[in-house]
């Protein structure tokens, strides 16, 4: 399986061997069965294979992640290479009070803010139809759409991407992770770095809103 994450030759030479030259390293062993932990203990040491089975364990959701933020495919995956290096230079800072998982997605969501807050200052662009077809194939129909179908999923998928627009960024942040993520409140609440109950309140304001601006589609 090709990876979904590429690095600039540039910044190739900060990452461990082969890692993010468009395929993963062929010299790994066939299985691996250590957990996150272990694995950044491993790569702590200078095993790069360890830090490659990280990205590999991860990079998919990390993509899916920063695409529900951005709805662009370069930017994703822009993203995600650079929270993937943001990690690798910083896994001396992790200290095993959270999971390495909890860890790098506060990473990716933090970059994914930072980039929506410089989208708001910069000057608006127009709407390209083309952005609202960039879904991961995995999420692709199985059987091809009819005219009218794909009219709907296009008119849909455009007044989705307006509506997570109008939420705030903790909103967001929290409606994706739980929706999209699949992650529970407990996680979501500590990669968020707040209270359960404020993340609960986040979701519901979140499903309040996006319910009145999708409403002529219920």
């Amino acid at each position: 399986m090709t990876p979904l994450i590429t690095v600039d030759p540039a910044l190739a030479h900060q990452l461990p061997g082969t890692l993010f030259d468009g395929k993963l390293a062929t010299d790994r062993s066939p299985t691996v069965t250590a957990g996150d932990e272990e694995l950044v203990a491993s790569a702590r040491q200078g095993d790069r294979r360890a830090f490659e089975e990280l990205v590999e364990r991860h990079e998919r959701r990390a993509y899916h992640i920063a695409f529900d933020f951005t709805r662009n495919r370069d930017d994703a995956k822009d993203l995600s290479q650079e929270a993937f290096l943001k990690a690798f230079t910083n896994l001396k800072n992790f200290d095993g009070r959270s999971s390495f998982y909890t860890w790098f997605y506060r990473i990716i969501v933090n970059l994914c803010l930072d980039y929506k807050r410089r989208q708001k200052r910069a000057p608006a662009d127009t709407f390209d139809e083309s952005v609202i077809n960039q879904v991961e194939p995995s999420h692709e129909p199985e059987k091809p759409l009819s005219p009218d179908q794909d009219v709907m999923a296009r008119q849909i998928s455009h007044a989705v991407g307006q509506a997570l627009e109008t939420l705030t960024a903790r909103q967001r942040t929290a409606f994706v992770l739980k929706n999209h993520q699949g992650l529970s409140i407990k996680e979501i609440a500590e990669l968020m770095e707040t209270a359960e109950g404020t993340v609960k309140v986040h979701l519901h304001r979140a499903v309040t809103a996006l319910r009145e601006s999708l409403a002529e589609f219920a």
